[in-house]
């Protein structure tokens, strides 16, 4: 099963829905019929669902817009049970622009909440008792609809605020520390602070609500994965492919008989091949594509995947981190002079910063 469907594309940014959203909408459905609920109260919550999330779709694209402006590509917009999440290509380096991209979203939410508050008789709900409010927002009208999804914009404004990543409030007291000190020792803190709040969410949980425990235990390994990714990078600064890449790898031409890197896989450690002609890449060979095609008699070029990424040596490693941690089994061929002169992968990558890491301390 693929994990995100697209259902969409905005300015070359793919809008991606998970697959466990499906699980937002039966508690929904269910909900709605464990409090006796009819066909018109579940249809309204779930098109109050989706403009919920066409709201977080916004907030997404209000950090995508800020962060163009500073000539950072924004590749994709995934859409969970518990919220949207943007992914950069790369990330900003300067702390201000950090500030500026990741407060972008909340404001959009503050911006659509006022829109809204004008939009509806805010005061009138303010001056009812509690009877009367609960009574009107139950009925299942444009203006109780309206009056929720101000409520919702007004919650994601001030959720995302929290200083836990990887919400905005996280990255936004990052960036704030970073401005007095090392990026290393900002996220330090903030990662700190993020994991205290995702203890608070998770003994909430046990006692309120059992979503509160899976956004705490999100938030804890996020944090943990965002402290140890600055600290990789950190470790990698200065550094370039060069000094990391593998060298003694073996290389077929093309027109190589498949059974050639079977044998090989069978008789020693190489998984991945790089297929090269006239000292050029023509594609990479994977493991996976390897065994799946291997009881039938065809050409390294009938398997090899022609789409791939190239490195230079002379490349920061700690701008490839990215490109060879974050894709599925990458395996890079490094050039010098237009010529191969190596591979990399996260295998390698890791073992680099196991040394540098010894190194340090």
């Amino acid at each position: 099963m693929r994990a995100n469907l697209q259902i969409g594309q905005i300015g070359g940014i793919h809008i991606l829905v998970h697959w466990t959203f499906i699980f937002l909408i039966i508690w929904i459905v269910l909900t709605e019929l464990y409090r006796g609920g009819n066909l018109n109260s579940i249809l309204f919550n779930l098109v109050l669902l989706v403009a919920v999330f066409f709201c977080i779709v916004l907030h997404e694209l209000g950090h995508a817009l800020v962060a163009k402006r500073f000539h950072i590509k924004t590749e994709k917009i995934t859409l969970l049970p518990i919220g949207g999440m943007a992914t950069f290509k790369n990330l900003p380096k300067s702390p201000k622009k950090e500030f500026l991209v990741s407060i972008a979203g909340p404001l959009v939410n503050l911006f659509i909440a006022v829109i809204l508050f004008l939009s509806i008789p805010a005061r009138r709900y303010l001056q009812l008792d509690f009877n009367e409010t609960f009574e009107l927002l139950m009925s299942f009208t444009l203006e109780s609809f309206l009056f929720y999804l101000f409520i919702v914009n007004v919650g994601l404004f001030v959720f995302n605020l929290i200083p836990a990543f990887p919400m905005d409030g996280g990255r936004i007291l990052r960036a704030l520390l970073a401005m007095t000190m090392s990026r290393v020792k900002a996220t330090q803190i903030s990662t700190s602070v993020a994991q205290f709040m995702a203890v608070i969410f998770l003994i909430s949980g046990l006692f309120y609500n059992p979503l509160l425990v899976i956004i705490g235990i999100f938030i804890f390994f996020s944090a943990f994965a965002e402290n140890q990714m600055v600290k990789q990078k950190a470790l990698l600064k200065g550094h370039t492919v060069e000094e990391a890449m593998m060298i003694n790898m073996t290389c077929f031409k093309p027109d190589d008989s498949l059974d050639l890197a079977v044998n090989l896989i069978l008789s020693g450690t190489e998984k991945n091949f790089i297929v090269v002609d006239n000292h050029e890449v023509k594609g990479v060979l994977y493991h996976k594509d390897i065994i799946n095609q291997s009881n039938k008699n065809i050409m390294v070029k009938d398997v090899m995947k022609r789409n791939f990424k190239l490195l230079k040596h002379t490349d920061n490693l700690a701008e490839a981190y990215n490109l060879i941690i974050n894709k599925k089994d990458a395996f890079i061929p490094v050039l010098k002079d237009d010529k191969i002169a190596g591979v990399i992968d996260a295998t390698n990558l890791n073992e680099f910063l196991l040394l540098q890491s010894r190194l340090a301390y």
